[in-house]
């Protein structure tokens, strides 16, 4: 297999978590706000998080993988521990009981232009090319035209007085963003560990950190159905545990910030759950958005012009 094969096979495996990943966390905001009709915000990111480090543990016991045993390596995890998993996942699980959950998804969709911001401060070597900046950018157009802010505007009165849980929002994107950054800074192509080893670590951590304060934070009653407790597992095998391998893997081979524009296809996610699940009706501008958003996702990852150089290539011969 000759290197431009290698190179397309790999291109495809990224393309492939990154759409498994948008799947996984785009649905995580219905299941947040199905659990925490039963558990505190606390109660549902520590069950989350225990879930997703006893899956990603599990796959480690089984493929014989281990441990890192840097202890550099294994500071610098607990810090995107903490800011990818504990700190954003209790501020949009507290948010999900006061604002609607396609709000929060809004929010969340900021997360690459938060990562943007943060990378050109702390990683200059990630200079973003005017061909990235402006795909990001068409994400964002598109982002909007989905979500259609000129239908909220009949929905002001019902949010007002929701200001603090919406800061939430935003202060759990830009700690996204930081802990984007951090694992591209101090982790990503520094070690000889694989992507699941880094998310195993990473997310034992977060929930050895939750049940540090369980005492503490956790001990209110809960009200457990089986919507809450499916939801629960959802979210803790797949969004808190695999989905975070895929993530690794993305970071290692787009960077901070594109892969950080997989927030841009979650709320897509949602729309579609609530067209299936909830019988919403599309409107226009759900599918035009939606091709606005792929278009600029491919084009700030430099895929379309590969295809054309590509396409011009074989054409010469």
């Amino acid at each position: 297999m000759d290197s431009m094969s290698r190179a397309g096979n790999s291109a495809t495996r990224v393309l492939v978590a990154y759409v498994a990943l948008a799947l996984t966390w785009g649905s995580s905001f219905f299941f947040i706000k199905i659990a925490v009709a039963g558990l505190t915000p606390q109660q549902l990111v520590l069950g989350r998080l225990v879930l997703g480090a006893v899956t990603l543990n599990l796959i480690l016991l089984l493929t014989g993988r281990r441990w890192p045993r840097d202890p550099r390596l294994i500071g610098h995890l607990a810090v995107v521990a903490f800011l990818l998993c504990v700190l954003p996942l209790l501020l949009f699980a507290w948010a999900g009981r006061h604002i609607p959950s396609g709000l929060s998804s809004i929010y969340n969709a900021t997360t690459p232009l938060m990562t943007m911001a943060i990378g050109l401060a702390l990683l200059p070597a990630e200079r973003l090319t005017a061909l990235r900046s402006l795909g990001i950018l068409i994400g964002a157009v598109g982002i909007v035209v989905v979500l259609a802010p000129w239908a909220l505007l009949a929905d002001l009165g019902e949010l007002s007085g929701t200001g603090l849980p919406q800061l939430a929002c935003l202060v759990g994107t830009a700690s996204y963003g930081l802990a984007f950054t951090h694992l591209r800074k101090h982790v990503s192509g520094r070690h000889q560990h694989d992507a699941a080893t880094i998310a195993a670590v990473q997310v034992a951590l977060a929930a050895a950190m939750m049940l540090l304060v369980a005492p503490f934070t956790a001990v209110t009653p809960v009200s457990l159905t089986t919507p809450i407790v499916l939801s629960v597992v959802v979210l803790g095998v797949l969004a808190s545990g695999i989905a975070y391998i895929w993530n690794t893997f993305i970071v290692e081979h787009w960077g901070a910030t594109p892969a950080s524009t997989v927030t841009y296809v979650s709320p897509l996610v949602g729309v579609a759950l609530g067209i299936a699940v909830l019988g919403e009706d599309i409107t226009w501008n759900q599918p035009v958005g939606a091709l606005v958003v792929v278009f600029g996702i491919l084009l700030s990852q430099g895929l379309l012009s590969r295809r054309a150089e590509h396409a011009e290539q074989l054409a010469r011969k």
